[in-house]
């Protein structure tokens, strides 16, 4: 299986707080691979290492090497390196801007100035992200009109627009209700197909509805690190298997 990132002995700290320690993984093209752990155990800070996003806090060092298609990523350019690992936060943030401009934003960024040009990727994204034929009659209207799921498909639209290789979701359906979750969750599905997909979650059931691979962390350290179907039915670690059983965490 092909690598997209390889990461050795990653340790990252903020400031005096030692918030990964000795992380090795192998995130593999064309597959969901889901962080799992309970809060604070270092998913997120992981996952913003992988497009540098950790780079804009004060304070914070990264040891160790972390490579994307085996080029260690400080040595690509941050810009460049964002465009091809794209990242859905959170909490939906669409700009306050027209759906249209919202999708466009990023490729006009990168130069693209043909309207017909950006109308094709405006498009195909929202239909890669199947938002189109629900917003299509009012692509001009300001994207804060759309509903919470609708939001966030536009963000991942949005990502999609910067042609990306990888995109990163930290825990995107956390702020969402259950019929918006499945619809990201099938979007998941879809996209994996094009995209390498990397996501935080919370929700256990939802790693094991939509990852391929899973890696658990506990206290910055990934405990275990294997396929979906065998870390939640055949954990190696008691660790593992005491948090997917709930007695801790």
């Amino acid at each position: 299986m092909e690598n997209v990132f390889t990461i050795n002995d990653v340790n990252l700290y903020y400031g005096q707080k030692h918030v990964l320690k000795n992380v090795n993984l192998d995130l593999y093209k064309n597959k969901v691979t889901a962080f799992i752990g309970p809060s604070g155990c270092g998913k997120s800070t992981l996952l913003r290492c992988l497009n540098r996003m950790n780079d804009l806090i004060e304070g914070c060092r990264v040891l160790g090497t972390i490579k994307y298609e085996d080029k260690p990523i400080d040595e690509i350019n941050p810009v460049l390196l964002r465009t091809k690992v794209g990242m859905v936060f959170q909490n939906p943030n669409p700009f306050p801007m027209s759906i249209f401009d919202n999708v466009a934003y990023g490729p006009r960024c990168s130069g693209i100035k043909n309207k017909e040009k950006l109308n094709e990727i405006v498009v195909e994204s929202l239909k890669k992200t199947a938002l189109y034929d629900e917003v299509k009659d009012r692509l001009k209207d300001s994207a804060l009109g759309l509903s919470g799921g609708q939001q966030q498909r536009l963000c991942i639209a949005r990502a999609i627009a910067m042609n990306p290789d990888v995109i990163l979701m930290d825990e995107p359906t956390s702020a969402l209700d259950p019929i918006a979750t499945l619809k990201i969750e099938e979007l998941i599905d879809t996209l994996k197909k094009d995209y390498t997909i990397i996501i935080v979650t919370h929700n256990m059931q939802q790693a094991t509805r939509i990852s391929d691979y899973t890696a658990f962390f506990l206290m910055g350290e990934v405990i275990e690190f294997a396929e979906t179907s065998i870390l939640f039915t055949n954990p190696k670690e008691k660790k593992t298997e005491d948090y997917i059983t709930g007695r801790f965490g």
